[in-house]
């Protein structure tokens, strides 16, 4: 079974820095991209960044763009969400998911219709 642990959310203070982990287990890791989502309360989910890990390509939302970056351990088949200079709207539940993409495809926008496998959330708070 396709499994997804996220984690590494906690508390930051606005400006301040958080690293996101997404652990993959039960899947190829270079046939998947992998998602990461945010839901603040009262909002929908909404896309923030993807990664390719056949070819290591990512995509951001403009909204994290410049101050996220997505990296992967293919040993460890583990992604993660680097986010710096953070802002009190980043606060959010963030999720990974998982999405069978073959060997050839460079990341795109996610939208989470597209994804099939999601972890747990990881509470991200930032204060002003």
């Amino acid at each position: 079974d396709v499994q997804l642990q996220a984690s590494g959310g906690g508390l930051a203070q606005a400006g301040g820095s958080l690293r996101l982990s997404c652990a993959a287990s039960g899947l190829a890791f270079d046939e998947y991209a992998i998602g990461w989502f945010r839901q603040a309360p009262g909002k929908k989910r909404e896309g923030v960044a993807s990664f390719s890990s056949n070819d290591g390509s990512a995509a951001y939302s403009d909204s994290v763009k410049g101050r996220f970056t997505i990296s992967s351990d293919h040993a460890k088949s583990t992604v993660y969400l680097q986010m710096n200079s953070l802002k009190p709207e980043d606060s959010a539940v963030y999720y990974c998911a998982a999405r069978y993409v073959s060997l050839v495809w460079s990341a795109t926008m996610p939208k989470e219709y597209e994804y099939d496998y999601w972890g747990r959330g990881t509470l991200v708070t930032v204060s002003s």
